[in-house]
């Protein structure tokens, strides 16, 4: 299989309702070519649907979509260069690994012969050279979740769409396959437009990650800027999980703010914080737990819990229940222990109000 030609993808103001209910208000996105980029957020924030008119399953109410160039608003799903990977995986039980990647060459007009011998390629892709006689059923999982990738691929689209195509496999097959589907689409260099809610993928497999909320886009760049820098308190909790706290700036010079939680100052890049109130996001990891009256504010151990490589903490303050992770698992803190919460250098974002 040639490298497939990789397109670009572009949303101009797209409406979309269904009924009463506006799933997309007015949506304009980019994706570069060659670029996996990931729609993340919560149930209901619009991803499928964006998708979906991606797709040609819906259309929009108004506005435009483009795919590398050419305007496919209105066009059906078979007439656009792309393909999809669905979260079912959507393979024929009664047909072998071969016939099922061969299935959607052959309804396009390709010989019988020419359409096997791409789709032996398209499996020796994926890793299942050999396993075309196969049906679904004498595959686990991962193997079908393959299959279904390679189908999608043999038609070469341009752009390469996947619907939560992990969510059917448990948690150490999907890093395995997500690994896979990142290294062959480096490989293979085609655009990827990935859907899903799990935060931990987004981050391993993405270019660049847009994060959703009811219908808009909430904050979208590379997953170690919405990581390092997110812009609200949402996407702070969304992305891995924070303890978001307030405190107050003091000063900003030169990018950097000085600012003050607890008893203690510090000084973060000011992303867009003037002086006055605001916003810190404080990663689990980003503290040590000292049982001492040194750190930056006091807590009271409430609840811990071991998990084998760390330890849970949540910490009453006077900020509320924060939840912490420690690795040091030889000296547990018991519980109802005082303690002082010491900011590591990495893993707290300021938040502008």
């Amino acid at each position: 299989m040639t490298k497939i030609r990789a397109g670009s993808v572009k949303f101009e103001h797209v409406k979309k309702t269904f009924g009463n209910f506006t799933a997309l208000p007015d949506l304009s996105l980019e994706v570069e070519p060659g670029t996996l980029v990931t729609l993340l957020g919560p149930s209901g924030c619009g991803k499928t649907t964006t998708l979906r008119l991606l797709a040609g399953l819906e259309h929009p109410t108004s506005g435009r979509i483009l795919i590398d160039g050419k305007d496919v608003t209105m066009l059906p799903a078979n007439e656009r260069d792309v393909s999809m990977v669905f979260q079912s995986y959507a393979l024929f039980p009664h047909m072998n690994s071969l016939d099922n990647v061969a299935y959607g060459l052959e309804s396009s007009g390709m010989k019988k012969n020419e359409a096997r011998e791409r789709a032996e390629e398209g499996l020796k892709l994926v890793g299942l050279a050999g396993m075309g006689h196969r049906l679904p059923a004498e595959l686990s999982g991962g193997q079908q979740q393959r299959v279904a990738v390679a189908r999608a691929l043999v038609l070469e689209p341009q752009v390469l769409l996947l619907d939560e195509p992990l969510s059917n496999l448990d948690a150490r097959l999907r890093r395995q396959v997500r690994t896979e589907i990142r290294e062959l689409q480096q490989r293979l260099g085609f655009t990827a437009v990935y859907v899903t809610h799990d935060q931990d993928e987004a981050l391993a497999v993405s270019d660049r990650i847009i994060v959703m909320k009811e219908g808009h886009i909430a904050q979208q760049g590379t997953p170690r800027e919405l990581y390092e820098a997110p812009a609200s308190a949402f996407i702070a909790d969304f992305m891995g999980e924070a303890n978001v706290i307030p405190c107050e700036v003091l000063g900003v010079e030169n990018g950097i703010a000085e600012i003050r939680v607890g008893r203690a100052l510090h000084r973060l890049p000011a992303a867009n914080a003037q002086p006055g109130p605001a916003q810190l996001a404080i990663r689990p990891n980003a503290v040590t737990l000292m049982p001492d009256d040194k750190g930056d504010f006091p807590g009271r151990v409430a609840h811990s819990a071991y998990l084998g490589d760390h330890i849970e903490y949540e910490i009453e303050t006077e900020f509320g229940r924060l939840f912490f992770v420690d690795s040091d698992i030889n000296e547990p803190l018991p519980g109802q222990t005082d303690v002082s919460i010491h900011f590591k250098n990495r893993g707290l974002a300021l938040i502008a109000q």
